[in-house]
């Protein structure tokens, strides 16, 4: 019997600094887990308990063992509560550890120190205690007071609930998260079923097991520490992050395969759940368009690169910001690649307002007379270079103004919108039309001869006639004046061309309107067509 004790204080004593020296290296060691100061507390105060208790197991006398009790609750009341802290920290419940459930948990191991060093007074944690009968080496039997109930509930209580939680997490984490997840599941199961056979007094010659048992749950720790980076940062909170994060998030291996993603990208993209696990990227992306597929079949996984595409989604489209980086292990070994997805869509439509609102006459849908202009001057340096023959249009809406003095402005934005649709109708892919200002508006026509130019007035003028525009008060008549010129052979610029069919214009104007004139340059002349 003395030779086993004396194994038991050995393998006690080896508990205690491994407990010390899990302490220090988590003190120590450089990490973002926010669950460390529980996990020193934790390991720092099972230091003190299972040095206490060997030095227990070595006394021979009831003073001498009765004051190493007392070291022992210096720590062990503490254990508890510090892993519970720990564990949710560790399943990313950091949210619910506020001042008052700390102050709740760490309560009751205060008040316990207290009243075990101050027992012999009130004998309120230990009703008594004494030397066990026939045992060969001084060994302490005690009978219960009410305050250890009180502990041994909160510390049953802590262990349960953590194991409670761990499981809770269990079926929620990817199987890369679950070795952390069960050493620490087995460092609350062991512990508690020690000290539960303990209390049944079904342990060997009635010895407490735990301070044994911390032995394997230190060592495992330590494992895990060093092999599986457990203090690194709480994996369910890296989770946690991962899934709550905005952005939708993809990871594939080298070969584009598709190995996680986060919950932001399942809402994003169509069809992305769980058994999209290990199908090809392209795949994935061919709902979405042509130009993503594109994209995962000519991006390189190995260089980080950043693009926006447009993607077709239940017939509307969206749109996203790619960012494209590799994934590597240490050492710097690439395995994959991350694909970052960044709904941009309300930047991209706000933007796209904002170009039309300075490209686009919001009346009429047309181009403003700003860009009109720089169109325009860049077909012409183009028409120069290949010697095409581009022609001018210039039109203006007659007696527009008594359009709106009798029937009202609403009734004259509506003739500008019909002047617009009528000469749309007439318009080549290529062709620019803008508004030149008020009831003016100018055509610029690639490819297009004078007398094709003239040819097209005359056809828009006719339907611009023969069409009206139905009111409350009966259909409103319109016509239009065109003015006509080309810029073959010419050297002449944007300006000079508006210049002249400005003045083609006004002679259609003098001579009664509703007419073309085109000018050749020397002169200007009423187009009849043959």
């Amino acid at each position: 019997m003395g030779s086993m004790i004396s194994n038991y204080i050995v393998i006690v004593s080896i508990s205690g600094v491994l407990s010390a020296l899990l302490a220090l290296f988590a003190y120590y060691k450089k990490t973002d887990f926010a669950g460390t100061r529980a996990f020193i507390l934790s390991s720092l105060t099972s230091a003190i308990y299972t040095f206490g208790f060997a030095l227990e197991l070595s006394g021979s006398t009831m003073p001498e063992i009765s004051f190493w009790i007392k070291v022992e609750y210096l720590g062990m009341p503490f254990i508890a509560p510090s892993s519970l802290l720990m564990i949710m920290y560790f399943v990313g419940l950091e949210r619910l550890i506020r001042k008052g459930l700390v102050t709740a948990l760490y309560a009751i191991p205060f008040i316990s120190v207290l009243l075990v060093w101050t027992n012999d007074h009130h004998h309120f944690f230990y009703q008594s205690m004494y030397f066990r009968e026939g045992a060969p080496t001084p060994l302490i039997d005690v009978v219960m007071g009410p305050w250890y109930i009180v502990q041994g509930s909160l510390t049953f209580g802590c262990m349960l609930a953590g194991m409670c939680l761990i499981l809770w997490q269990w079926n929620r984490m990817k199987r890369v998260y679950r070795r952390q997840l069960f050493t620490i599941f087995i460092g609350q199961f062991l512990p508690a079923l020690g000290a539960f056979l303990y209390l049944m007094d079904a342990t060997p010659y009635g010895m407490d097991p735990v301070p044994v048992i911390m032995s394997i749950t230190s060592t495992l720790y330590i494992w895990a520490i060093l092999s599986r980076g457990m203090l690194t940062a709480a994996p369910i909170a890296r989770e946690n992050l991962f899934e709550s994060m905005r952005d939708g998030v993809l990871v594939t291996d080298l070969s584009d395969t598709l190995v996680d993603f986060n919950r932001a990208a399942a809402d994003m993209l169509q069809d992305l759940n769980a058994s999209a696990i290990g199908k090809p990227l392209a795949q994935l992306f061919l709902p979405a368009g042509q130009d993503a597929v594109d994209y995962v079949m000519n991006s390189d996984p190995l260089i980080s690169e950043e693009r926006e595409l447009g993607w077709n989604m239940n017939g509307e489209t969206r749109y996203y910001q790619i960012r494209s980086s590799p994934v590597q292990k240490y050492g710097g070994h690439q395995v994959g690649r991350m694909i970052m997805l960044i709904d941009v869509t309300e930047r991209t439509l706000l933007q796209e307002k904002l170009l039309q609102l300075a490209t686009v006459d919001s009346l009429t849908g047309i181009y403003n007379r700003m860009h009109f202009m720089e169109l325009s001057r860049a077909l012409l340096n183009e028409a120069a270079l290949s010697l095409a023959p581009v022609s001018v249009i210039l039109m203006d809406i007659d007696f527009f103004k008594n359009i709106n003095d009798r029937y009202g402005h609403h009734y004259g934005d509506m003739a500008l919108q019909h002047i617009v649709t009528v000469c749309s109708s007439h318009l080549r892919e290529g062709d620019i039309f803008g508004r030149y200002g008020g009831e003016e508006f100018v055509l610029c026509l690639p490819g297009t001869s004078l007398k094709q130019a003239a040819l097209l007035s005359e056809s828009m003028r006719k339907d611009i006639e023969r069409s009206s525009i139905s009111t409350l008060s009966g259909p409103i008549h319109v016509t239009a004046s065109f003015g006509v010129v080309e810029a073959r052979g010419k050297n002449l610029s944007l300006e000079d061309l508006l210049s002249e069919a400005d003045h083609a214009l006004y002679t259609s104007k003098r001579n009664g309107r509703n007419a073309v004139h085109v000018s050749s340059g020397s002169s200007i002349t009423h187009f009849t067509p043959v």
